[in-house]
């Protein structure tokens, strides 16, 4: 029988992983990966500000994500500077922001580490809770938005000419990164969200053939990461988030090496 601790920690990374993994499909088809980094590193000022106003830790973080998703938005409209200059402002600002803030918050003694790189093992039935809660909402929201977020994939001029609200769209898509950033937080910390959310769906982006099976793939190959890098993590007596990150990474090894082999047979049987 495992141990309550760790049953809780299997759960809350498997239920992020489903949410994070399609989510990352739209993330690598729109070379979104730098943005959300951005929104991964303004976490910590959200954390940061949940205690400053003794707020609920996941509702700040996820307000301070979108405020900073928004803010991008209207920034990038303007043109003044290129988008990746606006994203490495914005990530190494609210990042410092948030750490000095916290140091600003008298008497208070928090593992800034756990936050950074996350504490799985720690999580606990109300985290189960609100885990479960924000990714159901987040699969919900993605599921409505499907179709109009794969047309300006696709080609965002055209999804426009044909009606599709383009920019509440792409605001709705910040907010799904908000709300698994949010969710995560614990699993993999704030400097890690962004690799569960990019590296199995590229990892999937390599066997599938549509846009559902890679979003399907990517949420298997993030659930099977999750559960890898825990038991590395007892195995080897490894930090958890981390360890959950690497076994991501190896699965696109050999996801890649395995893919060659393939290919190169496909290319012989038709010459």
């Amino acid at each position: 029988m495992l141990d309550d601790f760790l049953t809780r920690a299997v759960l809350a990374g498997v239920m992020v992983a489903v949410v994070a993994g399609p989510l990352g499909a739209f993330m690598v088809w729109r070379r979104m990966a730098y943005f959300g980094d951005t929104l991964a590193h303004s976490g910590l000022l959200g954390v940061a500000l949940g205690f400053l106003l003794g707020l609920n830790l996941n509702l700040m973080v996820t307000v301070v994500c979108v405020l900073v998703a928004v803010i991008l938005v209207l920034l990038q409209r303007r043109q003044e500077l290129a988008s990746d200059t606006l994203l490495g402002i914005l990530a190494h600002s609210t990042l410092s922001l948030g750490l000095v803030a916290v140091a600003f918050v008298e008497g208070l003694r928090v593992d800034l580490m756990a936050y950074l790189f996350g504490d799985i093992l720690a999580v606990t039935r109300s985290d189960l809770a609100a885990i479960a809660l924000g990714g159901i909402f987040a699969l919900v929201l993605l599921v409505l938005l499907w179709r109009p977020l794969l047309a300006i994939t696709v080609h965002e001029e055209l999804a426009r000419i044909e009606g599709v609200p383009v920019l509440p769209v792409r605001l709705g898509l910040m907010l799904l990164i908000a709300l698994v950033i949010a969710s995560a937080m614990q699993v993999v910390g704030v400097l890690l969200i962004t690799s569960l959310m990019i590296i199995p769906a590229a990892t999937a982006r390599r066997f599938a053939r549509t846009p559902e099976q890679m979003a399907l793939f990517a949420a298997g190959i993030g659930a099977l990461a999750v559960l890898g890098g825990i038991w590395g993590s007892f195995a080897y007596d490894t930090p958890t988030g981390p360890s959950i990150v690497v076994a991501a990474m190896l699965a696109f090894v050999v996801a890649s090496l395995l893919r060659w082999p393939l290919r190169r047979g496909i290319r012989n049987r038709s010459d």
